[in-house]
């Protein structure tokens, strides 16, 4: 029987295999909320997602295990380096009818571990920041090491970022975005803190799997990191939510309007 692949048998990937990896240096950030309700917007489209779970917390795959058979079908690997605690290989398999496969990275990748990520060839990096001055600085450290020490190669990747769980319209953004516009990378989206995105995880649901009447509003925040990340036209859908800034690379690049 032909084995699924697993996420280090780049050779037998499917060509039409889109991968996308949720990361940021900072905990707390919201990178299984992100990578969820992309796996759930995906789901609800009829489109094979896998969620490869680097994290040794399992937050993904537990979200995963919580998921209702009406729900659309999500599956979980688990690629976590546990010391002393060896998984089975199949749960360490990519489906081969994989199309969007999400990589759910772990908090504070050492600088080893993140080139084992960027050496899965994602054509996408999100990189969820939270609303505090310390984050947004840790963030930028980040992206610079993204961009050093991770040879990230703007025009062959597109990396965005994502301001998370926002209470109210405050300034703390604006050197993220300065710094991130500079570098010609997409501001994607500011998510609030809806209470729809926690009400939806705790049921292993994402806000595309709610109904209209209670998803609505975070399903219209949560549409441009979707497009974006699926390589569709982020500017024309963004419903407000963003404005062009400039063309990145042949790309349309954009912040958030304020």
């Amino acid at each position: 029987m032909l084995q699924s692949p697993t996420l280090y048998d780049n050779a037998t990937w499917g060509v039409a295999m889109n991968t996308t990896l949720v990361v940021n240096a900072k905990g707390g950030v919201g990178k299984t909320t992100i990578a969820t309700n992309l796996a759930s917007y995906f789901a609800s489209q009829g489109v094979p997602t896998t969620i490869a779970d680097y994290d040794p917390q399992g937050s993904s795959l537990n979200w995963i295990r919580l998921r209702p058979a009406h729900a659309g079908r999500v599956a979980g690997a688990d690629l976590a380096q546990r010391h002393g605690m060896p998984q089975a290989a199949g749960r360490r398999q990519i489906p081969l009818d994989t199309q969007q496969l999400i990589i759910d990275a772990p908090a504070g990748p050492s600088r080893l571990m993140l080139q084992d990520l960027l050496a899965r060839a994602p054509q996408a990096i999100l990189i969820p920041v939270a609303p505090s001055a310390i984050d947004v600085h840790a963030t930028a450290n980040f992206i610079r090491e993204l961009l050093l020490i991770g040879h990230v190669r703007l025009r062959t990747t597109r990396v965005a970022v994502v301001a998370n769980r926002i209470s109210s319209q405050r300034p703390v953004y604006e050197p993220l975005e300065r710094f991130a516009a500079c570098l010609k990378i997409t501001f994607a989206a500011r998510l609030s803190d809806d209470a729809a995105f926690v009400d939806a995880a705790e049921a292993g649901l994402g806000v595309y799997d709610l109904p209209a009447a209670r998803g609505a509003d975070a399903q219209r925040e949560f549409l441009p990191i979707a497009l974006w990340a699926q390589g569709t036209a982020p500017i024309a859908a963004a419903a407000g939510n963003v404005v062009p800034l400039r063309l990145a690379h042949g790309a349309g690049a954009a912040i958030v309007a304020h």
